[in-house]
């Protein structure tokens, strides 16, 4: 009887500290998966598998348990009918399909594993063998906010934090946009899913939760891309990647 006792009580450990290093090394274990639904234009947080009407819901509703629902009689589903009216849905524009990720051919000068970016066109180049290069749309820098260079990436993150710049604090506050000092990793962080940061300027390729945004000139430098191809080139490339800016 000791015996078993014993056996149940180890087995019961193992499975407490399976479970411990799991969540101690997975930080982000509950976080929603990276992916599209057919209304590629829609808010990231609600891309996650719905059809292309999709209803805008509210913070609020979203962080509500969900509740069970009670059989009712047809008569009520009548009265409930009435009472509540049909939730209308809203769709954005589709983005443009030449902003989807797709094979390319490529005859620059750059050697394979180089990054491209075409500042003019809105596109990121993966540059491969045999005169292919995988083509990504980004959103780059808005008018007064544009740049080129060539760097190397020197870090890349997982669900980034974001502590935005002195100069664009105050530039934001002159407008009446009050940005945070510091915002923790997460779907509300402009930064996305990934960043990539290049070499020792305040730049980065990163995500974004508003990919309908993709294919414009739309942000203060940085080279935003929808969150699951970020995610796709941050599995792609490695610290050290050259980064050329165009």
């Amino acid at each position: 009887m000791k015996t078993v006792l014993f056996s149940l009580l180890g087995a019961a450990a193992v499975l407490a500290a399976g479970a411990s290093s799991s969540n101690a090394n997975d930080r982000y274990a509950d976080r929603p998966p990276v992916m599209v639904s057919p209304d590629l234009s829609a808010p990231w947080v609600l891309q996650l598998g719905h059809a292309p009407g999709i209803v805008r819901q509210t913070r609020q509703m979203m962080q509500q348990p969900q509740r069970r629902y009670l059989q009712v009689q047809p008569d009520q589903q009548r009265t409930a009918a009435v009472q509540q009216p049909a939730r209308r849905t809203a769709m954005r524009p589709q983005i443009n399909p030449i902003y989807l990720p797709q094979e390319v051919a490529f005859d620059g000068p750059q050697k394979p594993g180089t990054i491209v970016i075409d500042t003019h066109q809105n596109f990121l180049y993966l540059v491969e063998k045999d005169g292919k290069a995988r083509r990504y749309g980004v959103g780059t820098g808005k008018p007064g906010f544009e740049w080129s260079g060539t760097h190397k990436i020197t870090d890349k993150r997982v669900w980034p934090d974001w502590r935005p710049p002195a100069v664009m604090i105050k530039r934001e506050a002159a407008k009446g946009r009050y940005l945070p000092t510091y915002l923790a990793g997460g779907e509300e962080n402009p930064l996305g899913a990934r960043a990539l940061y290049l070499g020792t300027t305040e730049y980065r390729i990163h995500g974004t939760n508003q990919p309908w945004t993709i294919g414009g000139a739309v942000s203060s430098g940085c080279i935003r891309m929808r969150n699951e191809d970020v995610v796709d080139l941050y599995e792609r490339v490695n610290v050290g990647t050259t980064v050329v800016v165009i």
